[in-house]
């Protein structure tokens, strides 16, 4: 008899796992369905181009290029934030 107990816990337990992991995943879906995945690839790609601009800003002496630099800078700041805003 403690055999079947131990199954029908066994059981009760696996259903329970199941239930919380397809809640999980609901959960998972309905968040990804609130950002928007083209918002998203633009921001991570500013993000990208931000790097590489400050990168090229640190190592460049030429003034004129230097100014080029920190103005695309701005234009990136000021593109990033309204992608952010859309997310």
């Amino acid at each position: 008899m403690s055999d079947a107990g131990e199954g029908l816990i066994d059981a009760e337990s696996r259903i329970q796992e199941r239930m919380e992991e397809l809640e999980r995943e609901r959960s998972e879906r309905s968040a990804g369905v609130l950002t928007d995945p083209e918002a998203r690839r633009a921001v991570e790609s500013l993000k990208l181009a931000r790097k590489e601009f400050e990168r090229q800003l640190s190592l460049t002496t030429h003034e004129l290029r230097r100014r080029q630099l920190t103005e695309a800078l701005a234009e990136v700041d000021r593109k990033l934030e309204e992608a952010m805003a859309k997310l």
